[in-house]
C-alpha cells in the first residue's frame, strides 16, 4: 500500500536497501504526519499533497507534469502556504528519525567494540612481519578501497595495478567501523607504527572546534526547542516498543501514551511559526550557541576522553592518553565583526560574561551533587592533613560559611570543603552578572580576604577539586563523578570557548591611515604608501616604547570602534585571563603589512611589549582568494624573517617566557576561494597553500597549525570531516588541527550526545591517523603537475561562466531566490558587503544558499567536467586509468570526486529549467536559456565522467546510506520547487493574476516558508 508521499514503486526501491527498523520507523513518523494533517486541514491537503507528489518520479527528480502546473499556479495563497509547510514539517521529522537511527547505530558499534575487545590481549593483533617506511607512511589515506577500483585497475593491469594489489589486501575494514578509536589503535599496531610516534604524537595533541554564528541556520531557535522535544519522546517510545516485543505484546499502554504525546507535540510544532519573528541580535545567537554546550558537549566531552583512553590501553598499554583537554572549542559568536555592525566591544564583553556565567552554574549544579556523594566521615573514612589544613584555611576566610555549615558537615571533610568550593563559585557567579551589567569591579580592588571570596581564575577551582580527589586516591577510593568534574574544568576553564576575534584587513589600514594622517607622519596618506614602504614603517613603529595614539580618541566612528575593541580585549584578557581571547584573525588578507598593522594596534592596546618581544596575542591571517593563497607563503615567509615577529611567536626574546610553543595559526578560507575560481580551483591551491606554508614553517623552525574556515555546504568546503582531514597533504597536521563548524551543521552535528561524540571521535581520529599514517602521493610531481593543469581548466571554464559571461549576474538573480534570501531574519549579520548588487560584495554563503535552492549546486561541481573532459581526451584509456589511480590511492582526489558525485546526487535540472523557463523576464528568456543550456552540458558532462572514473552505475552507489537519504528527500523537494517559483513569480510579478490578490508581504512570508522547507530537505543551506 502506498504512502501519502511515496508510491509502491518508491517503497521498493527503498526497502531493496534500507534497513528494516529504520524503514519502520520513517513509516511510523510519516503515518504521524499525516494523522496530523488530518486533524489540523483535513482531508482536502492530504489528497493535494499526494497530488503535488506526483510531480517527481520514483528517482526522485522532477517531470514533466503540465497538466499540475496550472494547479500549482491557480492555488490561493494560504493554500500554497499549508501545503510548503506540510512538506517541510515531514522533512524536519524524517531528519529527527535519521538522526535518531544515526545515534542508535554508534552505540550498537560502540558496544560491539567493548564486547569484541573484552578478550583481546595487545598479542592477539596480528602485525605485519615487515613493513617498509613505504607501506607505513602510505596507508593513512584509504583504508577500505572501493570494489569498483579494485576490479577495473586489477583487471586493465597498468602500473597502478601491482602498486594497488596489497593495499587491497591488507585493508578489508567495514566501512563504518573507520573513524573510531576502536578501529584506530588496532590498525596502528597492524601498520607496525612504532608506539613512541603513537605516544609524541598524543603529546602534542591539539584540537580546536570553533563555533560560528554565520547565516546559515535558518530554523527558528523556538522550532529547536520543539524537535529536542520530539526526539525525546521518539527515543522514549522506541524503547517502549522493544519492550512491548520482547513481551510479545502487539498493543502496551506506555507505547499509546507517548504515541498520543508525540501527536500533541507535532500538532502544536504545527501551529506555531516556522519564520523568526523579528531579525536575531548578536546575545541571541550567543545564546543559542551555548545551548549546545550546555544540553550536550558539557556532558558528552569527559566520554570522548574515556574513549579514547580505553581504546589506547587496549593495544597499547603502556602509553598515556592525552590531557584532558586535547580537543577544545573556540567561537566567533558575539566576537566576529567583520562585516557585522552590531558586534561591538560592548557584545564581546557580554558574550565573554555570558559564556561564564553559563559554565559555572554547571559548576555549581556539579558541585552540589558531589556534596550529596561524597558523605565520608572522619569516623569510618582517613582524612589526610592538606585536606584538614584546607579546611582550616577555609574558615578563617570564610567564616560565615563556617558558622552556616559546620554543625552539619562537622564529621564530613568532604561535604565542609564542598560548602566552600560551592560558596566561592557562587560568588564569582553573582559578581560575573554584575560585570555584564556594565558595573567595574575589579578584583585587585578588594581587600585580601575579600578576594579569597572568589575565584579569579579556574585554576584555583581545579586546585580544590584536584585536592579532594588527591584525598580519595590516597584512601584507597575514585569517584567518577569528580573525575569528570576535572576533565570538564581543564577544558572549559570559566570561559567555556575561546573568543575569536575577526575584522577586514582595510579596517586596519584605514585605521592606520586616519591617525597618521592626524599626527601629519607622512607627506600623502598612509594607504598611497606602497607595501615595501608601509611594513617598513610599521616595522620601526612595533619596535619602539612610543605611544603612538592619544588617550582621547579625536577620529571618525569606525576608527574609534577599532581602536575600543582592541582597549576592550586587552581588558578581557585582563579579566579573564589570556585564554578568554588569543587569536585575532585578519580576513582577506593580502601582504605582511595586513599582520603588522593589527600587531601595532594591539601594541597600543598593551597586548604586545616591545622591549621583551611577548605579546598575548595571536595574529592569524586568513587567505581567502586564489590569489591570496597563491601569496600566502611568501607573505609568511616575510614575517618570519622579522626577529620580532619570531620572538612574538616564541613568547618574547626570552626563551623560558615562551607561552605560545612558537606557534603559527594560519587561516585558509574555502568560501571565498571557491566563489572566486570554483570548486576544484579552490581546493587545489588550499592543498597547495598548505603544503607550501609547512615548507616555510620547518624552515625557520615554527610550528603550524592550519585553521580550516569550511562551511556547512560542499561549495563552501563542506562535507564529512573524517575524510576531509585524510586529504589533507601529509605532514601538514602533525596532531594540530582547527576546524570551523557552522549554521545548520551544529545542529545536525551536535543536537544529540552521541552524534556529538561520533563527530568528535571521527575528527580525532583522522588527525591521528592522518599525523602517523601519511600519505606519499602528494609528493609525486607528475601527479601534482596534472592536478595543476586540471584546476587551471576547471577555473578557466568556471570563471569564464560565473565573471566573464556578461548575462550571468543578470541570470543569477532572477533565476534563483538570492534577493528573498537576503530578506530572511535568521543572522545578525548583512547578506552583503556594502549592500551592493555585484559578485564582490555578495557573501559567499547567500551565493551557494541561492544555487542550492534552485537545485543548481553551481559552485560545487561548474568546470570540473570540462577540465576532466579535455585531460581525457588527449590520451583516453591511458588517461582514464591513470584518473581511476587517483581515486582509488590518492586521498586528496577521492575527497574531491567524492564531493562532486555527493552534490550531483542533489541537482534536479528539471526543476532548475523550471526556474529559468517561469522567472526569466520574457525579454531575458532566449539568452538565459542558452545559459541554461550550457549549466547542462557541463552537468551530464560531469556526472557521466564521475560515475566513469568510480565505476559506479548510479551516483553515490559506493554509499548507500547517504544514497537512500538523498533519494527519500528529493522526490518530496520536488513539489516545493515548484510552489516556491509559483509563489516567487507572484512576488516578483505582481500583474500575475489570481482570485484573493493578497499584499506583498504576504507572498513573501509564502515565498520564505518555501526556504525553509527546501533547506529542511536538502539538509544544508550554505
Amino acid at each position: 500500500m502506498s504512502s501519502l508521499l511515496h508510491t509502491d514503486e518508491e517503497i521498493l526501491m527503498f526497502d531493496a536497501t534500507a534497513n528494516p527498523i529504520l524503514g519502520h520507523r520513517l513509516k511510523h513518523i510519516e503515518e504521524l504526519w499525516e494523522a496530523v494533517l488530518l486533524k489540523e486541514c483535513g482531508k482536502e491537503l492530504v489528497d493535494m499533497l499526494r497530488e503535488l507528489r506526483s510531480l517527481s518520479s520514483p528517482e526522485g527528480s522532477a517531470k514533466e507534469s503540465p497538466e499540475l502546473h496550472p494547479r500549482i499556479e491557480k492555488l490561493e495563497l494560504n493554500e500554497a502556504i499549508r501545503a510548503t509547510r506540510a512538506f517541510a514539517l515531514y522533512f524536519q521529522l524524517i531528519n529527527i528519525v535519521e538522526q535518531l537511527y544515526e545515534q542508535r547505530e554508534q552505540r550498537l558499534l560502540l558496544h560491539q567494540n567493548d564486547s569484541a575487545n573484552t578478550d583481546v590481549s595487545v598479542h592477539q593483533f596480528e602485525r605485519q612481519e615487515s613493513a617498509s617506511e613505504d607501506s607505513m607512511w602510505n596507508s593513512g589515506g584509504e583504508v577500505a578501497q572501493e570494489e569498483a577500483c579494485k576490479n577495473t585497475l586489477l583487471n586493465q593491469g597498468g602500473p597502478g595495478a601491482k602498486m594497488l594489489e596489497k593495499s587491497w589486501q591488507e585493508t578489508n575494514i567495514a566501512r563504518r567501523d573507520r573513524g573510531t578509536f576502536q578501529w584506530l589503535f588496532p590498525y596502528l599496531w597492524k601498520m607496525n607504527v612504532p608506539s613512541q610516534w603513537v605516544q609524541n604524537l598524543l603529546n602534542q595533541l591539539d584540537i580546536k572546534l570553533v563555533f560560528t554564528a554565520h547565516p546559515t541556520e535558518i530554523v527558528r531557535h523556538t522550532i529547536r526547542d520543539k524537535q529536542r522535544q520530539i526526539a525525546c519522546l521518539l527515543q522514549e517510545l522506541y524503547q517502549a516498543e522493544e519492550v512491548g516485543k520482547s513481551m510479545g505484546l502487539t498493543s502496551y499502554w506506555e507505547f499509546e501514551q507517548l504515541q498520543a504525546q508525540l501527536m500533541e507535540e507535532i500538532r502544536l510544532w504545527w501551529r506555531t511559526d516556522e519564520l523568526h519573528q523579528v531579525q536575531p541580535q548578536v546575545l541571541d545567537e550567543v545564546d543559542y550557541t551555548l545551548r549546545y554546550f550546555d544540553e550536550v558537549l558539557f556532558e558528552a566531552i569527559p566520554q570522548l576522553h574515556q574513549r579514547l583512553k580505553r581504546s589506547l590501553k587496549s593495544v597499547f598499554p603502556e602509553l598515556d592518553p592525552p590531557v584532558n583537554n586535547f580537543c577544545k572549542f573556540g567561537s566567533w559568536v558575539g566576537a566576529d565583526r567583520d562585516g557585522n555592525p552590531s558586534v561591538t566591544p560592548k557584545v564581546t564583553w557580554q558574550t565573554a560574561c555570558y559564556q561564564r556565567d553559563l559554565v559555572l552554574q554547571k559548576y555549581i549544579s556539579s558541585v552540589k551533587a558531589l556534596r550529596n556523594k561524597l558523605s565520608l566521615s572522619y569516623y569510618w573514612n582517613d582524612t589526610l592533613q592538606d585536606l584538614i589544613d584546607s579546611l582550616k584555611a577555609d574558615s578563617a576566610k570564610m567564616p560565615e560559611i563556617y558558622q552556616k555549615t559546620s554543625l552539619r558537615y562537622r564529621q564530613e571533610p568532604y561535604r565542609l570543603k564542598l560548602c566552600y568550593v560551592l560558596a566561592r563559585l557562587e560568588n564569582t557567579k553573582e559578581r560575573n552578572s554584575r560585570l555584564a551589567e556594565g558595573e567595574n569591579l575589579q578584583l585587585h580592588e578588594l581587600k585580601e580576604n575579600e578576594i579569597s571570596k572568589y575565584y579569579q581564575c579556574a585554576s584555583e577551582f581545579l586546585e580544590e577539586l584536584r585536592l579532594i580527589e588527591r584525598n580519595l586516591i590516597e584512601t584507597g577510593l575514585n569517584c567518577t563523578d569528580l573525575t569528570n568534574l576535572i576533565c570538564q574544568v581543564e577544558i572549559y576553564g570559566f570561559t567555556v570557548a575561546q573568543l575569536d576575534l575577526r575584522q577586514e584587513s582595510s579596517r586596519h589600514s584605514n585605521t592606520i591611515n586616519e591617525i597618521t594622517e592626524y599626527l601629519q607622519i607622512f607627506h600623502k596618506p598612509y594607504n598611497d604608501l606602497s607595501e615595501t614602504e608601509k611594513a617598513l614603517w610599521l616595522a620601526t613603529e612595533l619596535q619602539t616604547k612610543r605611544p603612538l595614539i592619544p588617550s582621547e580618541l579625536p577620529f571618525s566612528t569606525a576608527t574609534k570602534e577599532s581602536i575600543e575593541t582592541f582597549r576592550t580585549l586587552r581588558q578581557l584578557q585582563k579579566e579573564f585571563g589570556s585564554q578568554i581571547c588569543q587569536t585575532y584573525i585578519i580576513s582577506m588578507s593580502h601582504d605582511v603589512s595586513d599582520i603588522l598593522e593589527v600587531m601595532l594596534l594591539a601594541k597600543e592596546a598593551g597586548l604586545y611589549e616591545p622591549a621583551t618581544g611577548f605579546s598575548s596575542l595571536q595574529v592569524v591571517p586568513l587567505f581567502e582568494t586564489v590569489e591570496d593563497l597563491k601569496h600566502a607563503p611568501g607573505v609568511m615567509e616575510s614575517l618570519f624573517q622579522l626577529p620580532f615577529y619570531r620572538a612574538a611567536l616564541a613568547g618574547g626574546y626570552d626563551p623560558t617566557s615562551s607561552s605560545t610553543g612558537n606557534l603559527q595559526e594560519v587561516m585558509l578560507g574555502y568560501s571565498d576561494s571557491n566563489k572566486d575560481s570554483g570548486f576544484l580551483s579552490s581546493n587545489w591551491e588550499i592543498h597547495k597553500a598548505q603544503k607550501a606554508l609547512q615548507k616555510i614553517a620547518e624552515k625557520y623552525g615554527v610550528v603550524l597549525r592550519i585553521f580550516h574556515g569550511r562551511g556547512g555546504s560542499v561549495g563552501r568546503g563542506g562535507g564529512p570531516a573524517y575524510e576531509a582531514i585524510l586529504a589533507q597533504p601529509s605532514g601538514s597536521i602533525h596532531g594540530k588541527i582547527k576546524i570551523t563548524e557552522q549554521g545548520e551543521v551544529l545542529a545536525s552535528k551536535y543536537s544529540l550526545p552521541e552524534l556529538a561524540l561520533y563527530n568528535l571521535e571521527t575528527v580525532a581520529t583522522a588527525v591521528i591517523q592522518s599525523s602517523l599514517l601519511g600519505t606519499s602521493y602528494d609528493e609525486i610531481e607528475p601527479w601534482n603537475d596534472i592536478m595543476e593543469e586540471l584546476a587551471e581548466r576547471a577555473r578557466q571554464h568556471y570563471r569564464a561562466l560565473i565573471y566573464e559571461q556578461p548575462d550571468f549576474l543578470d541570470f543569477f538573480h532572477q533565476v534563483t531566490p538570492i534577493e528573498e534570501i537576503s530578506q530572511l531574519q535568521i543572522s545578525s549579520r548583512p547578506a552583503r558587503r556594502g549592500g551592493q548588487k555585484d559578485f564582490s560584495s555578495l557573501r559567499a554563503i547567500p551565493w551557494v544558499f541561492s544555487w542550492t535552492q534552485s537545485r543548481f549546486l553551481v559552485p560545487s561541481w561548474y568546470g570540473v567536467g570540462t577540465s576532466l573532459q579535455e585531460f581525457l581526451s588527449e590520451k583516453p584509456e591511458e588517461h582514464l586509468k591513470l584518473l581511476r589511480c587517483f581515486y582509488c590511492q590518492w586521498p586528496f582526489f577521492k575527497m574531491v570526486i567524492s564531493k562532486v558525485e555527493m552534490t550531483l546526487s542533489k541537482v534536479d535540472l528539471q526543476i532548475a529549467h523550471h526556474y529559468v523557463r517561469q522567472l526569466s523576464h520574457p525579454e531575458d528568456r532566449d539568452r538565459f536559456e542558452s545559459l541554461f543550456e550550457q549549466i547542462a552540458q557541463e552537468y551530464y558532462l560531469v556526472r557521466d565522467l564521475v560515475l566513469t572514473i568510480t565505476g559506479h552505475r548510479r551516483l553515490l552507489d559506493g554509499d548507500p546510506e547517504l544514497q537512500r537519504s538523498v533519494q527519500l528527500r528529493n522526490g518530496s523537494i520536488v513539489p516545493l520547487g515548484f510552489l516556491q517559483v509559483s509563489l516567487l513569480k507572484r512576488l516578483r510579478q505582481p500583474s500575475h493574476p489570481f482570485s484573493n490578490k493578497p499584499s506583498k508581504g504576504e507572498l513573501l512570508r509564502g515565498a520564505l516558508l518555501t526556504i525553509n522547507g527546501i533547506a529542511a530537505g536538502m539538509r544544508n543551506t550554505g
